[in-house]
C-alpha cells in the first residue's frame, strides 16, 4: 500500500499537459510582427547589462578582453535561443518556458520554472530600479544622495540608511501606475524607448572608436608605473597586463557575469498569441536580436576598453563615466539620457510579463486565484502587479545590485537548462500534430507492450517515434542531465587537473565516456517527422551543449546566491504541496 501511495505521488509530480483548445479561446488579436519582436526582444536584453556590467567586468576581471566574455555568453544565449525558437514555432500559446516543460517533462518541473520565471521579472525590476536612481543620481554629483543622507541620518539608524531609497520606491510605483494602461499603449512606449537607447549606444561605439587608442589593449609596467602605480612586480590587482590581463580564468568568471546581459529574448515567446505568423516571426524575432545585441554588447566594450585603460575603470561605475575620463562631458549626459531611456524601457519589459506567466499558472490552478484578479476598465491584472512590484521594492532595500544580477543569473540558467532538455525530450516522442488548433498524439498501430533489448537501443525497429523511445529517451536524458552536472563540478576544479592528479583525470574519463554512451542511445532513436518552420540543428549535440554551459556558469555563482535561491524555492514548494497539486487543472 505504502509502494502504491509514492507511485500515485510521484504520477502527480511527473503528469503533462495536452494542449486543448480551450486555450486559444481568448486568445488577444494577432497584431505583432517579426519587427514588433525583435524591438520586444531588444527592449529586454540591451538594458542594465551593457551600461553596467561593461564596466564591472573590464574592471578587475577581464580588462580588455571582455569582448571574449560577451562572446561566450552570447554564445551560450544563442544555442537557448535556438531551443525557445523551436517551442514558439511549434507551440502556439503563451506561457514561455512553464509552459513548454509542462508539455514535456510534467508539472512539478513546470511549477519550479514558473515560479522562477516569476523571480526573473521581479528581480529584473528591482534591478533596473536601483541601475536608473544610481545613474540619475551621478548626472548631477551624487548630490541627491548626499542631501537625503544629510537630511535621514539624524532621524534613522545607520543601518537604514545604506538601504533606503525613496527614489526607487517611487520609480516602481510610477511604473506600476503606467502598467494599468492598455498593452498596446505599453507597448508602444516600450518600441520608442529601445529606439532611443539603441541610437545612443551606436554613438557612444562611434565615439569610442574615435577617441580609442590601440595601445590600451597592450598595457605594460611601464604604463603602470608612469600612471602612478609604484609596485607593479605582480601588478597584483592589475593583472599581468596585455590583451587578456587576468588570464583564462578572468575569461570564464567575466563570461558568467556578462550572462546576465543577454538575459530577456525569451519574452519573445509571451507573447506567441499575438503575434501574426508565430512560427515564422518567433524563431527570427529571437535570433534577429540575439545578433543584434551581441554586436552593441561587442561593440560598447571594444569602445569602452580602447577609450580608457582598464585599470582606470572603478567597480561600480557605467558607460557614460568614460567620458569624464577622456574630458568629453557632454558625451556623458547624451549617454546618460540613453541609459536612463533603456533602463525605462526594461522595467516596462520585466513587469509586464510578471502578470502574463501568474495568468497562466493560475489559469492551471498551480497559483491562487486573487492573483488574477484584474482591473475591468483596462483588462490589466493589477493585483499580481501590485503584489510582486511592491516585493520588487522590498528586494531593492535588503539585496545589492550585484546579489540581484547573480540571483537572476541563476534562476535564467536553470530555465534555460529545463527549455533544452525539453527540446531533447520533445523531438524524440510520438508524432504531435497541430489540427484546427488542437494537439493530439497520434500514435501508430504498434503492439502495445514493446521490449527493451540492447539492440533495440542503438538499432530500433521503427523509423519513427514509438512509446518505448520516447521513454528510452526521457530516462536518458534526466541521466544527461545529472552527469553533465557531476562533470560541471568537478570542471569548476580545473587547477586540480591541469596538476595531472590521476583520480581527478580518471572521473573525468569516466564522465565522459558515460555521457557520449548516453548521447549515443539518444542519437540512435527515430525523431519526429512534424514539420516546423524551424527545429533546432544538429540534435542532440547543440541542447546537450547548451545544458553544459549554463550549468557550468551556474557553478561560478557564490555560495550566498544559491542561499537565497533556496529561500525562493522552499516559499514556491510549499505553495504547490499545500495548494498547487490539489487544484492542478490537469489534475
Amino acid at each position: 500500500m505504502l509502494c502504491q501511495a509514492f507511485h500515485r505521488f510521484g504520477q502527480k509530480l511527473i503528469r503533462r499537459r495536452i494542449l486543448q483548445q480551450d486555450m486559444a479561446e481568448a486568445a488577444p488579436t494577432r497584431s505583432l510582427s517579426t519587427l514588433d519582436l525583435v524591438a520586444l526582444g531588444l527592449g529586454h536584453t540591451v538594458g542594465v547589462g551593457v551600461y553596467v556590467l561593461a564596466c564591472e567586468v573590464a574592471s578587475n576581471q577581464a580588462g580588455p578582453s571582455t569582448m571574449i566574455c560577451f562572446l561566450m555568453a552570447g554564445l551560450s544565449s544563442v544555442l537557448a535561443g535556438l531551443c525557445f525558437a523551436e517551442f514558439g514555432a511549434r507551440v502556439p500559446y503563451s506561457g514561455s518556458a512553464y509552459l513548454y516543460s509542462y508539455v514535456t517533462v510534467g508539472e512539478l518541473w513546470a511549477f519550479i520554472t514558473g515560479w522562477n520565471l516569476i523571480l526573473f521579472f521581479v528581480a529584473g525590476t528591482a534591478i533596473v530600479s536601483c541601475a536608473w536612481t544610481l545613474v540619475f543620481d551621478n548626472l548631477p554629483g551624487n548630490e541627491i544622495s548626499q542631501t537625503l543622507r544629510e537630511s535621514i541620518s539624524p532621524h534613522v539608524p545607520h543601518v537604514f540608511v545604506e538601504y533606503l531609497d525613496f527614489f526607487v520606491v517611487g520609480l516602481v510605483l510610477l511604473f506600476i501606475g503606467l502598467l494599468t494602461l492598455r498593452n498596446s499603449e505599453i507597448f508602444l512606449v516600450t518600441k520608442v524607448f529601445t529606439l532611443l537607447k539603441i541610437l545612443v549606444l551606436v554613438f557612444y561605439i562611434t565615439s569610442g572608436f574615435i577617441k580609442g587608442d590601440l595601445h590600451n589593449w597592450k598595457l605594460t609596467e611601464a604604463d603602470y608605473l608612469k600612471a602612478g602605480f609604484n609596485d607593479t612586480s605582480s601588478l597584483g590587482t592589475l593583472g599581468s597586463g596585455r590583451f587578456v590581463p587576468f588570464g583564462f580564468e578572468g575569461i570564464l568568471r567575466g563570461a558568467a557575469t556578462c550572462f546576465y546581459a543577454f538575459i530577456g529574448f525569451d519574452n519573445i515567446v509571451t507573447r506567441v498569441e499575438e503575434v501574426q505568423n508565430h512560427q515564422r516571426s518567433i524563431p527570427m524575432g529571437i535570433v534577429i536580436s540575439l545578433f543584434i545585441s551581441s554586436l552593441m554588447y561587442f561593440g560598447v566594450s571594444a569602445a569602452l576598453t580602447l577609450m580608457v585603460p582598464y585599470y582606470k575603470i572603478q567597480p561600480g561605475s557605467t558607460l557614460p563615466e568614460a567620458f569624464l575620463l577622456i574630458g568629453w562631458a557632454p558625451a556623458y549626459y547624451v549617454i546618460a539620457f540613453g541609459f536612463l531611456c533603456s533602463l525605462s524601457a526594461s522595467l516596462l519589459g520585466f513587469m509586464f510579463p510578471i502578470r502574463q506567466v501568474i495568468h497562466v499558472m493560475v489559469k492551471d490552478g498551480l497559483l491562487f486565484p486573487v492573483l488574477a484578479r484584474i482591473h475591468t476598465g483596462t483588462y490589466t491584472r493589477i493585483v499580481a502587479t501590485v503584489i510582486f512590484g511592491i516585493i520588487a521594492v522590498i528586494m531593492t532595500f535588503f539585496f545589492g545590485l550585484t546579489d540581484l544580477v547573480d540571483l537572476r543569473s541563476i534562476v535564467t540558467l536553470l530555465t534555460y537548462s529545463l527549455v533544452a532538455v525539453s527540446v531533447l525530450i520533445l523531438r524524440y516522442q510520438p508524432e504531435m500534430q497541430n489540427e484546427g488548433n488542437k494537439a493530439e498524439v497520434q500514435e501508430d498501430n504498434r503492439p502495445s507492450a514493446e521490449q527493451l533489448t540492447l539492440q533495440g537501443l542503438f538499432f530500433p525497429c521503427s523509423s519513427t517515434p514509438t512509446p518505448l523511445s520516447g521513454r528510452i529517451v526521457r530516462v536518458c536524458s534526466s541521466l544527461l542531465a545529472l552527469l553533465l552536472t557531476l562533470l560541471c563540478l568537478v570542471l569548476a576544479r580545473w587547477p586540480v587537473l591541469l596538476s595531472g592528479d590521476p583520480l581527478w583525470i580518471s572521473v573525468v574519463v569516466v564522465l565522459l565516456v558515460l555521457i557520449t554512451g548516453l548521447t549515443g542511445v539518444i542519437w540512435r532513436q527515430p525523431q519526429s517527422s512534424s514539420p516546423l518552420y524551424f527545429k533546432v540543428p544538429a540534435l542532440p549535440l547543440l541542447p546537450l551543449l547548451s545544458i553544459f554551459m549554463n550549468i557550468y556558469l551556474m557553478m561560478q555563482m557564490t555560495a550566498a546566491t544559491w542561499a537565497r535561491f533556496a529561500v525562493w524555492m522552499l516559499i514556491g514548494f510549499a505553495i504547490y504541496f499545500s495548494y498547487g497539486i490539489q487544484h492542478s487543472r490537469v489534475a
